[in-house]
């Protein structure tokens, strides 16, 4: 193992760039020549590949985002797509690769492993909808950033006396939502994991109004629906007797300052990839279960989905949040 490389690739999340730099001067320290492949799998097809030294890194462990770059490249399922892949980075010598990046991004890995490329994943999404890890990089960010928000929303929702719906990220998972509406004190949480229930919803406003609070908010994940969609479907349909106006977070939500936790936690993750391809691992996602470090094989994490953790449902519908009704099987 001589030189390795380093890709962000899908949605960027708050701590990519700690992660790039624990990798880079990880494997500086090791005597690793290390290259950085600029705007993800794209840009490993247009043989992007730049030199990374400790110059280059140096005070992006404070910096959102991912400086390398990152796109989506659907094209990257074609199996001739890869073998292109592999040939650039045999042209350029790589010995092993880290890709930090979400299920799709750990997909193309898992492709380029079975090659017979040495490579290694990073969780790398905001959503924690990775399974086989507790958290991902950048989760402890996002959530951070929309509790400010909801904060900041509340205090006017309370002066006037109103109902606001904000929509958060989550295409597949209501993790941040359910999350968010704990720690902000919200009163509905609209996730994918349970069917929603506008007469109940509608109930518990008009309670709160009629008890004299002077403000509710409902977190809508994306992947149930559109906030604009949700609220239409709650004043037509259920007839709320507030004001009900909608705020969306949108791409905000990426854009915060890496906290303490994900600028460790990416550290972390980026020490253990290198050090996993220096001792001939390959084909697993480095994962914190518990707080400790492990490496999770690519076939036993992808294509599963994770649930929600049942301590954090338990405690939603104990302190009164209403998360909606069970999904039969």
């Amino acid at each position: 193992m001589k030189r390795i490389a380093i890709m962000t690739s899908g949605g960027d999340s708050p701590g990519m760039n700690p992660a790039i730099r624990s990798i880079t001067r990880t494997g500086l320290h090791k005597g690793l020549e290390i290259f950085g492949i600029r705007h993800g799998y794209q840009g490993l097809l247009d043989d992007e590949f730049i030199p990374l030294d400790s110059h280059a890194v140096s005070g992006r462990i404070r910096d959102a985002g991912t400086f390398l770059g990152t796109s989506r490249c659907p094209e990257f399922i074609k199996e001739e797509v890869q073998l292109r892949a592999l040939k650039i980075m045999e042209k350029r010598r790589i010995d092993g690769l880290v890709i930090i990046g979400g299920d799709g991004s750990l997909t193309g890995a898992r492709a380029l492993y079975r090659y017979g490329l040495p490579v290694i994943g990073l969780p790398g999404t905001i959503d924690n909808d990775l399974f086989g890890t507790d958290m991902g990089i950048g989760v402890d960010t996002a959530l951070n950033t929309i509790i400010h928000l909801v904060d900041m929303i509340r205090a006017t929702a309370a002066s006037h006396r109103r109902c606001f719906v904000v929509e958060v990220m989550g295409r597949g998972s209501g993790y941040l939502a359910l999350m968010a509406c704990i720690s902000t004190g919200s009163q509905v949480a609209v996730i994918p994991e349970f069917r929603m229930n506008i007469p109940k919803i509608v109930q518990e406003l008009d309670r709160r109004s009629t008890n004299n609070h002077n403000a509710s908010v409902i977190l809508v994940a994306e992947g149930v629906c559109q906030g604009a969609e949700f609220m239409q479907r709650l004043v037509e349909v259920g007839k709320v007797k507030q004001e009900v106006r909608l705020t969306v977070l949108g791409h905000v939500q990426r854009g915060g300052t890496p906290t303490h936790y994900d600028r460790l936690l990416a550290s972390r993750m980026g020490e253990m990839a290198v050090l996993a391809l220096i001792s001939g691992e390959k084909g697993s996602m480095v994962a914190t279960v518990n707080g400790k470090m492990q490496l999770r094989d690519f076939d036993d994490i992808l294509d599963r989905r994770k649930g929600l953790p049942g301590d954090a449902i338990r405690l939603a519908r104990n302190i009164g949040i209403e998360i909606g009704d069970v999904v039969e099987s």
